[in-house]
């Protein structure tokens, strides 16, 4: 059974949160990745990094799949992550590009949960 690029994109963030972060780069991410993230370097090897640190210092972390969009080889995932049971944690999108059946590319924006919001409709 093939699984969608939108399920691969979910598992390797699911992967990534449970702190399996070498099996989730081993499973999904292409030798050539790349990523946008502007606190750390364009490559594969120091995204990594930064995900074992914070799956180290954050072993609690939760991540909730709100919506999950592929079109084409892009798939957007937008998710509720907390770093720990007490945090209110963030509304965080994804946005992964595959080359065949891989994750050659990622983008990622969030935004923290305020404590009082005046927006009645919630960040989800």
């Amino acid at each position: 059974m093939t699984i969608s690029l939108k399920e691969k994109a979910v598992s390797f963030l699911q992967l990534v949160a449970l702190g399996k972060v070498q099996e989730a780069y081993e499973r999904y991410i292409d030798p050539d990745f790349r990523h946008h993230n502007p606190y750390f370097r364009g490559d594969v090897d120091s995204l990594k990094l930064a995900m074992e640190e914070n799956a180290a210092k954050n072993p609690n972390k939760t991540l909730v799949i709100k919506h999950a969009i592929e079109e084409g080889n892009t798939v957007a995932v937008h998710s509720h992550v907390k770093q720990n049971h007490d945090d209110l944690g963030g509304a965080v999108v994804h946005m992964f590009r595959f080359h065949d059946g891989l994750i050659v590319e990622l983008w990622d924006v969030g935004q923290p949960i305020p404590d009082n919001s005046p927006n009645e409709n919630g960040m989800f």
